[in-house]
């Protein structure tokens, strides 16, 4: 796939090409070797740091004799919307016009259902309404015509955990056991509810267990990250220290999604040179921009559940919330009303929890913006 050339080089919505991504050699060559290799991948990752950038910059770089699909389930609510979500995807990616494309959209039509097209972007979208007992059949036969083909395929499911909430239950039961027969499509599951995606993957009670290799997407290296960033300014004639990109990359913490929107403002009013006011200005206006939502944050909260939310955001990370040193710090509440509020703000997701590279648990704040904005009140 060809970078396709934009007017701001730091995209924030989608994929735009290898010229627009930076880094991630190590992983994207890790995913590859493994679906060349016959072996289905777990990514994980909390939200917004590119994962699925990185699952759109594999498949941009699929090997000769290889199809690529991506299916984001997020939205879908059972098993007939999941049936839905993946032969739109395959369509999708694969011309009705080519040589496969011909049976595969055969066999699709066979099944008798609702094609239509994007108005705006021509794409297929797929209906299904079957009966609740036909759609797992329905499934099963969509992966046996893909297993079917001459070229072999990669399947990269976002946000996997959501089957989770699917009302018809055990679908990793049979899923798991469908697709431990296949030899001609391999798979990415994605997901960025971690605790969910852990105990679907590496739980010894659940049918995915030990059947992929589990890979955890960290931050990219702060120095990769910087040097990106300054090269794309210079390739649009404008100028970036190195003691600014750090500046923004520190602010934003590295986190992918975070580094992208700031840097699309700065780029985007920069005549020349990036000063040290201007790239401030601009994080503020996101913030200011997004104050009546965070308003709305504080407002769902109890007291108890603001401060502490308030108190992890000033120190960043913290590793004991219920410790003395902390809720005395920051005025808290007894060790129970900690862990009642903690508990409350990871079921928000406006707090996670993950390991740092020791292994030792702490929490943080999930929203980058969210989180400057807490330390300012």
């Amino acid at each position: 796939m060809k970078s396709k050339k934009i007017s701001n080089p730091f995209p924030v919505t989608a994929y735009y090409g290898k010229d627009y991504f930076c880094d991630r050699v190590a992983e994207t060559s890790t995913l590859i070797s493994n679906m060349q290799n016959g072996v289905s991948t777990t990514l994980i990752s909390i939200r917004r740091i590119g994962k699925t950038g990185l699952i759109q910059h594999v498949l941009a770089s699929m090997p000769v004799g290889w199809k690529g699909i991506y299916v984001d389930i997020l939205d879908t609510e059972n098993l007939n919307q999941f049936l839905n979500k993946i032969a739109t995807s395959i369509l999708a990616a694969i011309p009705e016009k080519s040589k496969p494309g011909k049976k595969i959209w055969n066999f699709f039509k066979s099944l008798r259902p609702v094609i239509s097209f994007d108005p705006l972007s021509g794409s297929p979208q797929v209906s299904f309404d079957m009966k609740q007992r036909d759609v797992e059949s329905g499934i099963m036969s969509v992966f046996d015509i893909l297993e079917d083909q001459d070229f072999r395929v990669l399947i990269a499911i976002d946000e996997f955990q959501q089957i989770l909430s699917y009302p018809e239950g055990s679908v990793d039961a049979w899923l798991r056991s469908k697709i431990q027969l296949m030899k001609n499509v391999h798979f990415v599951f994605s997901g960025s509810q971690q605790h969910l995606m852990a105990d679907l993957f590496a739980s010894p009670a659940r049918p995915f267990f030990r059947s992929t290799q589990i890979m955890k997407l960290q931050k990219i290296d702060k120095e990769m990250y910087r040097n990106f960033i300054i090269s794309l300014f210079r390739k649009g004639n404008k100028e970036m220290s190195p003691e600014i990109a750090n500046a923004i990359l520190e602010w934003a913490e590295i986190h992918t999604f975070y580094v992208q929107q700031l840097c699309n403002r700065v780029y985007a009013v920069t005549e020349k040179k990036v000063s040290d006011d201007l790239w401030k200005t601009q994080a503020f206006g996101l913030l200011k921009e997004q104050e009546t939502m965070f308003y709305a944050f504080r407002n769902i909260l109890t007291r108890s559940q603001w401060q502490l939310i308030r108190g992890i955001a000033q120190e960043g990370i913290v590793y004991q919330p219920s410790s003395k040193a902390f809720i005395n710090k920051h005025r808290l509440g007894s060790s129970a009303s900690i862990h009642r509020s903690l508990g409350a703000l990871l079921g928000y997701e406006l707090v996670y929890k993950d390991y740092d590279s020791s292994g030792k648990l702490y929490y943080s704040v999930y929203d980058v913006f969210f989180k400057r904005w807490c330390q300012d009140q």
